[in-house]
């Protein structure tokens, strides 16, 4: 008897849109990506949602964003890896070069509801 084959039910779902998302509302810096790997210039953002998987950003409609960079965000000291996903006019939804730690998630959005509360 042979196998079937039992079709994934997200696998239809955009993996941007897979993960749990957690609001956090937190600033944060776009990290630019230059010549040797340097980051001389940032550019400002909101981080509105972020999963395991990415995140959402709100920046100046005006500002433009290249294919990958790096995500820093405010009180914390680790750069993240980012790919822009897509772009909506200020809004940004970029995927992470590899998935989050949950704890280091966890660790975000605790400190984002305790800076709001």
């Amino acid at each position: 008897m042979p196998l079937q084959r039992i079709p994934d039910a997200k696998s239809d779902i955009p993996r941007d849109q897979v993960f749990e998302k957690f609001r956090i509302e937190r600033p944060g810096k776009i990290v630019f990506v230059g010549h040797h790997l340097s980051m001389a210039k940032s550019q400002r953002c909101l981080i509105r949602t972020m999963s395991l998987y990415g995140a959402e950003l709100d920046v100046s409609p005006h500002v433009i964003v290249p294919p990958n960079f790096f995500l820093e965000i405010l009180g914390i000291h680790d750069d993240i890896g980012c790919t822009l996903i897509r772009r909506e006019a200020e809004k940004l939804t970029v995927g992470f070069n590899m998935l989050l730690d949950p704890e280091f998630l966890h660790h975000v959005v605790r400190l984002s509801f305790e800076t709001s509360h």
